[in-house]
C-alpha cells in the first residue's frame, strides 16, 4: 500500500520535489583513467628547453640534497629525516610553479620543495635537527612549518587562501600530503571547505605507494585517490608523478585555475618511496627488492635525462655542470651542519604567541631562575 492508498489519502498534499540536485556535471571531475605523463610522448615535442633544464638541475640539485640529508643522520647531525628521494619531480614542479607572493603548505617529507623554493638548506633542516620551532619565519619566505602531524597543515591552507580571496589578494595556496594524509580528518575537511568556499588552493598527494608500512590498498578502495575530488565538487587530476614535465603542467594549470576563481584542485601524483619511511624505518620488512628495482626504472631524473639528450636540450657539459653545482650544495650543506649549534633554552618562549600567556611569562620566569641558579653553581664550583 502506498501513501496514496492509506486511509484519509484524499486529504494528502505531496511536498515539494526534494531541492536537492547536482550542484555540477561529475563528468568533466574524474581524472583521466591513467595518470598523465609528457615525458616520451608526442607532447614532449612542445617542451620549453630553458625550462626543462632548470627542471633537470634542480632534480639532480635534490637527489644530491636527498642523500646528503640522510648521510646526516647517521652521522648524528639529524635526529632523523624522511627522505623524498625518488619523488624530486613532484617536489621540484612543486616549488617551481610557485609566484612570490603564493603559499607552500609542505608536510614532514617536503624538505625538498622548501629548498627548490629558495629557502636556505640548513633553516629546511634545523627542526628536523631539533634546534627550533621552525628554523625560518614562515611569513618571510611564505612557507608554513614543516608538518610532521599527517595533514593538519591543509586546513591551514584552506585557511590562508580564503583570507587571501576575501582580501582580494593574488596568492594560491599549494598545500602537499602524503597518500596516508588523505586517510585523516584533516584531508576531508580541508577538501570540504576548500571546495565550498571555492578557494584558491591546490592540494597535491604524493602517492609513493606506503603510508609508513601500510600499502596504499589497505587504506582506501576508491579507483584512485584522485577520485575522491568529485565527492567534494572539484576537479581530480591523476598524472605520474615521476615526470617532470608532466607535473609542471598539470600543477602549473591547476594553479592558475585557482588564480583565476575557478577553485581549487585535487592532483594525485603517482610516484614511489625509493628509501625507507624514515632512518628509523626498516622498508624491507614489508616490501621487496623487485618491486625496488622495478621503480628504479622509472627513475625521474633518467627519465628527463633520456628525453632531453635525445631531443639535444642536454649534453654532457649541462649534465656535469649539474652534477658539480649538485656537489657545491652538499658540501656547503655538510660543512654548516657539522658546525655546532648555539641553543639558548630561552628560545622555546619565542614566537609562540603574538602576545605570550600569563601561563607562559610564568615557565620563562622559571625556566630564567632555574639556568641562573645552575650558572651560579657552576661559578662556585669553578671558583673552588
Amino acid at each position: 500500500m502506498t501513501i496514496q492508498e492509506m486511509p484519509g489519502s484524499t486529504a494528502y498534499r505531496p511536498s515539494p520535489a526534494p531541492a536537492w540536485k547536482p550542484r555540477t556535471d561529475p563528468a568533466p571531475l574524474l581524472p583521466d583513467p591513467e595518470p598523465y605523463r609528457v615525458l616520451g610522448t608526442p607532447a614532449a615535442a612542445g617542451l620549453d628547453p630553458a625550462l626543462m633544464r632548470r627542471l633537470y638541475a634542480e632534480l639532480v640539485r635534490g637527489r644530491r640534497y636527498n642523500a646528503q640529508a640522510t648521510a646526516l643522520t647517521r652521522q648524528g647531525r639529524l635526529a632523523v629525516y624522511p627522505s623524498s628521494t625518488g619523488q624530486e619531480a613532484c617536489e621540484v614542479a612543486a616549488a617551481l610553479v610557485l609566484r612570490e607572493q603564493d603559499w607552500l603548505f609542505p608536510s614532514y617529507r617536503d624538505t625538498l620543495a622548501a629548498v627548490a623554493r629558495g629557502l636556505d638548506p640548513v633553516q629546511a633542516l634545523t627542526l628536523l635537527r631539533g634546534d627550533w620551532h621552525t628554523g625560518y619565519d614562515p611569513r618571510e619566505v611564505r612557507i608554513a612549518p614543516l608538518c610532521t602531524p599527517l595533514a593538519t597543515q591543509l586546513p591551514h591552507a584552506v585557511g590562508l587562501a580564503h583570507a587571501a580571496r576575501l582580501k582580494g589578494d593574488d596568492v594560491v595556496a599549494l598545500a602537499m600530503v602524503g597518500d596516508g594524509g588523505t586517510s585523516e580528518g584533516d584531508f576531508h575537511e580541508a577538501l570540504n571547505f576548500a571546495a565550498v568556499w571555492q578557494a584558491p588552493v591546490v592540494f597535491l598527494v604524493q602517492n609513493n605507494g606506503f603510508a609508513i608500512s601500510v600499502p596504499l590498498a589497505k587504506q582506501t578502495a576508491a579507483p584512485s585517490l584522485a577520485h575522491k575530488a568529485v565527492g567534494y565538487g572539484m576537479p581530480g587530476r591523476l598524472v605520474d608523478g615521476n615526470d617532470a614535465a608532466a607535473m609542471h603542467e598539470v600543477l602549473t594549470e591547476a594553479m592558475e585555475r585557482a588564480r583565476r576563481g575557478g577553485g581549487p584542485t585535487l592532483i594525485e601524483a603517482v610516484t614511489y618511496r625509493m628509501e625507507a619511511h624514515t632512518n628509523a624505518d626498516d622498508a624491507t620488512r614489508y616490501r621487496g627488492d623487485t618491486e625496488v628495482d622495478a621503480w628504479r626504472d622509472h627513475d625521474p631524473i633518467a627519465l628527463l635525462e633520456r628525453e632531453l639528450t635525445e631531443r639535444g636540450l642536454l649534453d654532457d657539459g649541462g649534465i656535469r655542470e649539474a652534477k658539480e653545482a649538485a656537489e657545491t650544495m652538499a658540501a656547503d650543506l655538510r660543512a654548516r651542519m657539522n658546525a655546532e649549534a648555539v641553543i639558548d633554552p630561552m628560545d622555546l618562549f619565542t614566537d609562540v604567541y603574538a602576545e605570550r600567556t600569563a601561563q607562559l611569562r610564568e615557565q620563562e620566569a622559571q625556566l630564567r631562575a632555574e639556568l641562573d641558579a645552575e650558572a651560579e653553581s657552576d661559578a662556585e664550583g669553578a671558583g673552588r
